[in-house]
């Protein structure tokens, strides 16, 4: 009897241990999945701030150090959303277009419209490309003189130039004709230029002086500190409207009448003010591959609702001229914009992942 006493506490108390293993083994599985489950909206919220997490983005743009402070704003937002930004890639602009066409690069901050438009519709158009959204508003283009010229002979349309005595008055290199500084091979404004030469009957008495446009603009300033004439096509936003300023060292020349070519025959080019400068007002938008935006909203949120007033850029890129144009002077003036313009930026990260939820 007593050994089956013994035998059954026995029994009991190896049930109990039992019993109560299972249990502290029951308790730790549910303490540890409410841990795991209370972590779950942390990871979500972070998981959230980052919807560009792990993927890959090539920036794109021209040769012009003067469009390092667009396209550097745009990274560091997209940085900001997790995005890996890769070194900026150099190609001038009829490339840059194909390149993110054809998904080579992903995105460039300094299409102009209607500008680039024949760059555009060539690498694809709306089937390649997505351009959403204003990204700098109201560039102004054309053919400038210094002023002091200009009044001293009553000079304010480019068509006077068919006088030989007043386009050599421009002339630089001896042989006679005026000396057009003019946009470099493969931008835009080249075959704008080309077209309004042989429009308004202008060959022979105006030669069009091409080749590194910055270097050439050098030397124009050059001349202008000297006293002498100076002819050459501008545009804004550029450090060169800071330094010679309309109305003051220099100004606009009107056109006989409006002359585009290609895409944009036909188009009317007086402005608002009634003036012809003999260009259409530009805007610039971030353009991206479209099968690469349409997988990553955020992202295309971001480029669609992005802006960036002309004058700042401007004033950015005379910083630049006068020397502060390293690397790290751009990422500085990007840094400063985004600490004066915080809400801003912020503003555009909290509707970029809003888009990605």
């Amino acid at each position: 009897m007593q050994i089956r006493q013994d035998m059954n506490k026995i029994f009991y108390l190896t049930a109990q241990h039992q019993h109560s293993a299972s249990r502290r083994s029951l308790l730790g599985t549910i303490a540890a999945a409410l841990l795991c489950t209370a972590s779950l909206p942390a990871l979500a919220a972070s998981d959230a701030q980052l919807p560009g997490k792990g993927v890959s983005v090539i920036p794109v743009k021209s040769a012009l150090i003067e469009e390092s402070f667009q396209t550097q704003l745009v990274v560091k937002a997209l940085e900001k959303l997790g995005y890996e930004v890769k070194p900026v890639e150099e190609l001038e602009y009829p490339l840059a277009h194909v390149a993110v066409a054809r998904g080579d690069a992903t995105f460039m901050a300094n299409h102009w419209n209607p500008h680039h438009s024949e760059f555009y519709k060539t690498a694809g158009g709306d089937a390649k490309l997505s351009r959403k959204g204003v990204y700098s508003a109201g560039a102004v283009q054309g053919y400038m003189i210094d002023k002091k010229t200009a009044d001293q002979y009553q000079i304010t349309n480019l068509g006077q130039l068919k006088d030989p005595k007043l386009a050599k008055l421009f002339d630089t290199d001896g042989d006679g004709k005026a000396n057009l500084i003019g946009a470099s091979a493969g931008w835009g404004g080249e075959a704008v230029i080309d077209h309004q030469l042989d429009t308004f009957g202008l060959r022979a008495t105006v030669n069009y002086t091409q080749g590194n446009y910055p270097a050439l603009i050098a030397d124009t300033l050059t001349r202008f500190k000297q006293g002498k004439p100076v002819l050459y096509y501008a545009w804004t936003p550029y450090w060169l409207s800071n330094v010679l300023q309309q109305g003051k060292d220099v100004i606009w020349l009107q056109v006989p009448f409006s002359a585009m070519p290609g895409l944009q025959t036909g188009t009317d080019t007086k402005l608002a003010n009634g003036k012809n400068y003999g260009f259409p007002l530009n805007n610039e938008y971030i353009v991206a591959n479209k099968s690469w935006v349409e997988k990553h909203p955020a992202a295309a949120k971001l480029f669609e609702i992005m802006q960036l007033p002309i004058g700042d850029i401007s004033m950015q890129n005379r910083l630049m001229h006068e020397g502060q144009n390293k690397p790290a002077d751009v990422e500085r003036h990007v840094n400063s914009w985004i600490k004066a313009h915080q809400k801003t930026f912020d503003g555009w990260l909290e509707q970029a992942r809003a888009a990605a939820r």
